[in-house]
């Protein structure tokens, strides 16, 4: 039992979280560019709204942003109070991604905010657009690097990383189109390259097409890597690629605790990244349903676990200030 009150405990952890120096390197958020120095605590992996309706039937009118402000804000306004600084909302194109939304968010709440550009190819294409089904890698990057360059859809928000995913078996050939694009979109832009991914074998063929195309591993984060193990977070690491354990919740904080413990005794911290997956306003639901994903357990449950089995000021600042500065920072632009 943790006998610190929650203020004391967090000060107590995250002692030492101390800006990382990374001169000349910024980040875009959506309310524009920061020197990346200033992410301080970073959750690399949430959602504020998610829409499952489809590309095909999705529209912006299908919610009300006052409406999710109202109920997202005191969400972010907790975790702000917890020393969280900067959060990547993952939202891909079509599922729900309201750069404007996340703009007023970001300002009324304090905390930083990085969206995406780039195409979810899971869920066997329910959310791709038309076109992503004809057009080549190189018209699908040119759309992706406009959004950098002139702002995602006429907002003048630009993305800070590249979201796209695949199915979980061996990549299909569309997949691969998508793999191909982000990383024509990286060389042109810097954006590191998040790809909801899961099972090992499809990481490794979209490390294999990075480096066929150029792109180093390191500006390539394999999302939902937790069910996976050690033998597959060590290759990866050695390929300079980021592994994402980015599903903790209320349910599998044991589990978290023994995968960030053999991190550790691995020598793997330096390529880990960690987050929740969580919120979510769902416009399908009444307000919005409920946010059943809780975006403050690894502050209330994983830091006080594995700080009493040996955790550090270090370790946490490698994982949550660290390793964000150091896999979505790109050369000023």
């Amino acid at each position: 039992m943790v006998t610190l009150s929650r203020r004391s405990f967090l000060r107590s952890s995250l002692a030492g979280f101390c800006l990382v120096r990374k001169p000349g390197h910024k980040v875009f958020t959506v309310t524009g560019p920061m020197a990346a120095k200033e992410m301080g605590l970073t959750l690399i992996h949430e959602h504020i709204l998610v829409d499952f309706i489809g590309a095909d039937k999705i529209t912006p009118d299908r919610w009300n942003r006052a409406n999710v402000v109202t109920k997202m804000l005191p969400h972010l306004q907790e975790l702000r109070q917890l020393g969280c600084r900067t959060l990547l909302e993952c939202t891909p194109s079509y599922l729900g991604k309201d750069p404007m939304l996340l703009r007023e968010l970001s300002e009324r709440s304090g905390i930083r905010i990085l969206t995406n550009t780039g195409y979810y190819g899971a869920v066997d294409n329910k959310y791709l657009p038309a076109h992503a089904l004809t057009e080549t890698a190189d018209q699908l990057a040119d759309r992706w690097v406009a959004d950098f360059e002139s702002g995602i859809d006429q907002t003048g928000v630009r993305p800070g990383f590249i979201k796209i995913s695949v199915n979980p078996g061996p990549l299909s050939d569309l997949h691969r189109k998508l793999v191909t694009a982000a990383a024509r979109t990286h060389k042109r832009t810097g954006l590191t390259i998040c790809s909801h991914t899961g099972p090992y074998v499809p990481a490794f063929e979209q490390i294999d097409i990075l480096k066929q195309e150029g792109v180093r591993p390191d500006a390539f984060v394999w999302v939902h890597a937790q069910g996976s193990n050690m033998v597959h977070y060590a290759r990866a690491v050695r390929e300079g690629a980021w592994v994402s354990l980015d599903g903790l919740d209320n349910n599998n904080v044991d589990g978290y605790t023994e995968t960030l413990l053999l991190m550790k005794e691995n020598r793997l911290l330096h390529r880990t990244l960690l987050s929740h997956d969580a919120g979510w306003y769902d416009p399908a639901k009444p307000n919005g349903g409920t946010v059943s994903r809780d975006y403050t357990v690894l502050f209330k449950r994983l830091m006080p676990r594995l700080n009493q089995r040996g955790f550090t000021a270090r370790d946490w600042k490698q994982i949550l200030v660290k390793n964000p500065v150091e896999a979505f920072s790109i050369k000023s632009v």
